[in-house]
């Protein structure tokens, strides 16, 4: 397996942590060996900015990606306003994300959920546009900036990722942005799908090189592959039930779910029932439901698995460790690829 392509590997955070505990995972990642902090910004959790800067501050070479922003609790003008800072705080190693936002929760701050594409659209251009130094104007149907212009410089480059699953926002990932970011519970099936789609799109607009594909993943990594894989069995079990509710309302979540899986609704249906009468997770998922969704096993294994996302054109795995030993799960990581000669391709 030593020649085997990997792709990079970096952790995800998200507002359910506090600030501490994310420069805690930050430092270790960074010790480890792995590439970037994902963070994800959830409605109504903590901000991450302030996360964000403390890890920027805490560590020297991993990179830190802000996110997943959406223009109706943040707009993009303000976007570009934090991200140039924060990229000025790490020394250049920041970028960014963005996507149209939860639907439910637009709603809640007075956003129209509707269209959410055009949304994205205009962020982008507007967020793009300041980052670049123009002066921007862009009345949308959404998003309006009026001769705007960043007031001061940013680093040329900073990356822009959209976060979506639906194929119009692969499609124009592809076309527009440096990457994209797939969500949990997404099968190694759809990845390859989004990354097809994200590739035409690509080279449609006459853009070179492969698209940037990012999926976000839960992890377990210990030297007992039982209990990593009793972690991950949880860890998807704890998703499982909200995920399959989205499936069984959006098409597009359903592909994502179970694209290339060979599992049946059925399936899916049954685990839920039993997850949702309170039976134990790591009972009621069996492994190769877990390890359709999740990396788990001794660290080898482990690397084994994300070679596999890797085939399926993922260029980057953001990992959510679980919180009994994150920095366990870190350092195992960084030991395995440590002896296999970090052969990020």
């Amino acid at each position: 397996m030593t020649d085997t392509p990997l792709p990079k590997l970096g952790i995800r955070l998200d507002g359910a942590m506090t600030p501490r505990a994310c420069v805690a995972r930050a430092v270790s990642a960074e010790a480890a060996g792995l590439d970037r902090v994902w963070f994800a910004e959830n409605a109504f959790a903590r901000g991450i900015l302030p996360a964000a800067a403390a890890c920027a501050v805490a560590t020297d070479r991993i990179g830190i990606v802000a996110g997943v922003f959406n223009p109706f609790a943040r707009h993009p003008t303000m976007m570009a306003m934090e991200i140039g800072a924060l990229d000025e705080l790490a020394g250049g190693r920041a970028a960014i994300s963005i996507g149209s936002g939860i639907g439910s929760a637009v709603e809640k701050i007075g956003g129209a959920a509707d269209r959410p594409l055009v949304a994205l659209r205009e962020t982008h251009a507007i967020l793009a546009g300041m980052l670049r130094g123009e002066n921007v104007t862009v009345e949308g149907e959404r998003m309006t900036a009026t001769g705007v212009r960043l007031g001061y410089r940013a680093r040329p480059g900073i990356e822009i990722f959209v976060a979506g699953r639906g194929d119009l926002t692969l499609k124009f990932s592809g076309a527009a942005a440096d990457g994209l970011i797939i969500s949990n519970m997404c099968s190694r099936g759809y990845s390859r799908r989004a990354h097809a789609i994200a590739a035409d799109a690509r080279a449609e607009a006459g853009r070179d090189g492969p698209p940037v594909l990012v999926q976000y993943m839960p992890a377990a990594v210990r030297t007992d592959r039982d209990e990593a894989l009793a972690l991950a069995k949880r860890a998807v079990g704890a998703l499982l039930p909200n995920f399959w509710g989205l499936a069984s309302r959006v098409p597009s979540a359903k592909l994502a779910l179970s694209e290339g899986t060979g599992l049946e609704d059925a399936a899916f249906e049954a685990v839920v029932a039993r997850l949702k009468a309170g039976e134990d997770p790591a009972e009621a998922v069996d492994t190769r439901l877990a390890l359709a969704f999740a990396i788990g096993g001794t660290p080898e294994e482990a690397l084994e698995q994300a070679a596999a996302y890797r085939a399926a054109g993922v260029a980057e795995l953001a990992l959510t460790f679980d919180d009994s030993a994150p920095e366990t799960d870190a350092a195992l990581l960084g030991q395995a690829l440590a002896a296999r000669g970090r052969a990020w391709t």
